[in-house]
């Protein structure tokens, strides 16, 4: 399964939605290099990238709420942070016990949880940024 942002998952946020892509794009190198039996090769790269990026990302977001002072922020930013630790607990795992096949659906199961969570949320998020731009 390949993870692509499609459009139920494009917020109009050129930075939102760029930084969706490389998610995306590092979750399916990681993929990719487990079905040609290079995934232990790839996966400090993409643990090393998942950890950062969530990081970077949720700081990018929660700093354009508190810009355009989004009434949503405190519940998205409880999300954010609880989401941080089961990023966090899934790459320790990954780490730990390579990437199994129970890691790996971990790792699938956490992306789920986001692709959710912008679906909803991050398409709330932006849209409210953009009707404060109008």
């Amino acid at each position: 399964m390949r993870y692509e942002v499609t459009k139920d998952l494009v917020t109009g946020n050129t930075l939102i939605d760029s930084e969706h892509r490389q998610l995306f794009d590092a979750v399916n190198a990681l993929m990719d290099a487990c079905a040609q039996g290079q995934g232990r090769t790839q996966l400090q790269k993409t643990v090393d990238f998942l950890n950062s990026y969530v990081a970077r990302h949720f700081r990018d977001e929660e700093q354009l709420q508190i810009q355009s002072k989004y009434p949503g922020y405190p519940a998205h930013k409880t999300f954010h942070d609880g989401y941080c630790r089961q990023m966090s607990e899934t790459s320790q795992s990954l780490m730990r016990d390579g990437p199994t096949v129970k890691a790996l659906g971990d790792l699938n199961r956490v992306v789920g949880v986001l692709i959710s969570h912008i679906r909803t949320e991050d398409k709330r998020l932006a849209r409210y940024i953009q009707e404060q731009g109008s």
